[in-house]
């Protein structure tokens, strides 16, 4: 099997602990019965469930793994999703969201590649990309709703979820939850998975797919993902992206450790030993029970307040350096600005519980390759959205290689942001560029990873398998996916001239 940008050493178990809920075994023996009568669903075949729930796993939590009848990570086959759920519950789910922003689950029924799953939890997922989202006369953006169209207000209106309308479910991003009414339940030792949105500025998202393929032949964590057709309650769109989310399944394939996401809405500020104060910035998402906040409070604390003789001698004691230096690097080369430091604050933090040390885990890379391809290595990457487009005849472009966005300057490791637009800035990753105890091996991930991904034809080559995936399914919109990924292949030639001069690649 196939796996785009998945090496060896990302086929891992899928043996997952998660938390016991009462009543397990009813619920498990009625997830089992209703698999069994599974019938004819919709227009084709449906086959119930093959289950397995063997005594290691059941004793950790896990009470059903759905088989299913293939991998749905596996990029050489085509795949297909339908979700159907209730007009009524689907429409409370819309009101609840437009009334207070809480994304709430409903329950629906779901297909994969022909198995049906009973009662699964789906909710809306995302942030920036939701903002603009229109329903019923209304859009909802980070300052509220309001009625009509017009500009929206915020950062991302109009640029993320001003295609994204309510009466379209087909064409929203998704979270899809196994577990969230069925207990103990997972599908291919996955609890959770996310179908990314439909965008009019990317319709087959081919940068997020490359960066996430990028990630995993760079060595660092990262994610699975494959591209399969999709519909909601008979309504059709083109073949979604479905990506890998980062669960307890995610966590225990780690190690032995504490895996905790970075939320949106939270920050890196140091607000004294509390745990319940930072219930905004990070989400715990495995060990709960066993583990708590206090290893990132450590963190936080010592990384706002250590001077900077202190910073540069004892950061190797509490990170990964050398991990660390390669995810800023491959932030740099992927141009994405939407990383730890940006607005949506895309980052995860696993705690290795043996050495005592975090790595920053790669998340949410679906602004990658819509910078200015001649960023360099010290460059700050500056947002842009919707794909690349090389320069016409009078040098007019989105981005221009070799001058920077909106006809700002480009300086050394320059501050991104203000002016009133979204905090931006992680004092880690700002502390890790501004020492110079750590200019070297941040250089020389760099080089290896330039060197590794781009100059050697690895970028080129996973973009053209990636193609071929979203081709194999059904739906399909073959011109559509050869100009994104024609405009895609210009701007990585334009990054690897751009930087094949670079004195920090060639090492002079």
């Amino acid at each position: 099997m196939e796996h785009v940008g998945n090496g060896p050493r990302r086929r891992l178990r899928h043996r997952i602990p998660v938390r016991l809920r009462q009543h397990w075994r009813l619920v498990a023996l009625c997830t089992a019965v209703l698999g069994v009568c599974g019938g004819v669903f919709g227009s084709g075949m449906i086959r119930p469930y093959a289950v397995r729930a063997p005594a290691a796993d059941a004793a950790a939590g896990v009470t059903v793994d759905v088989r299913g009848t293939v991998d749905l990570f596996d990029t050489s086959v085509p795949h297909e999703l339908t979700l159907t759920f209730g007009d009524a519950a689907y429409r409370d789910m819309l009101q609840e969201y437009f009334a207070t922003g809480e994304k709430k689950y409903i329950e629906a029924d779901l297909v994969i590649d022909g198995t049906r799953i009973p009662s699964v939890g789906v909710r809306l997922k995302g942030n920036s990309t939701l903002n603009g989202l229109t329903w019923n006369g209304m859009v909802r953006t980070r300052q509220g709703v309001r009625q009509g169209g017009g500009p929206f207000g915020g950062f991302g209106g109009g640029v993320f979820g001003s295609s994204l309308k309510g009466e379209e479910p087909e064409n929203l991003p998704w979270l899809i939850s196994f577990d969230e009414f069925v207990a103990g339940r997972r599908y291919q030792g996955h609890s959770q998975i996310a179908v990314r949105p439909a965008l009019g500025r990317s319709a087959t998202l081919l940068n997020e797919a490359l960066a996430i393929a990028l990630v995993g032949e760079s060595g660092e964590p990262g994610q699975r993902f494959t591209y399969g057709s999709f519909s909601v309650n008979g309504r059709t769109s083109g073949p979604r992206l479905i990506v890998e989310y980062l669960d307890e399944g995610y966590a225990e394939r780690l190690g032995d450790g504490v895996l905790y996401k970075a939320l949106a809405s939270g920050g890196f500020d140091y607000k004294g030993e509390d745990q319940t104060r930072y219930t905004t910035d990070f989400k715990q998402v495995n060990a709960v029970g066993s583990a708590d906040l206090q290893p990132v409070i450590d963190l936080i604390r010592w990384v706002n307040d250590a001077s900077d003789e202190e910073f540069a001698s004892g950061l190797a004691d509490r990170l990964d350096v050398g991990s660390f230096a390669r995810y800023v690097a491959l932030q740099n080369l992927l141009l994405n600005f939407d990383d730890m430091s940006g607005p949506g604050r895309n980052y995860y933090l696993w705690y290795d519980r043996a050495t005592r040390r975090f790595r920053v885990i790669n998340w949410d890379l679906n602004l990658a390759f819509q910078g200015d391809p001649a960023t360099g290595p010290h460059d700050s990457v500056r947002r842009g959205f919707g794909p690349w487009r090389p320069p016409d005849g009078q040098g007019n472009a989105r981005t221009r290689p070799g001058e920077p966005p909106q006809g700002g300057n480009r300086t050394r490791r320059d501050p991104v942001g203000g002016g009133g637009g979204p905090r931006m800035g992680h004092p880690l990753k700002d502390r890790f560029l501004a020492s110079r105890a750590f200019t070297a091996v941040y250089e020389e991930q760099y080089r290896a990873l330039f060197a590794g991904l781009f100059r050697d034809g690895t970028a080129a080559r996973l973009l053209d398998e990636i193609v071929a995936a979203y081709k194999r399914n059904a739906g399909a919109d073959t011109a559509t996916v050869d100009t994104e990924a024609a405009s895609l292949r210009e701007l990585l030639q334009a990054r690897i001239r751009a930087l094949a001069s670079d004195q920090v690649v060639s090492g002079t």
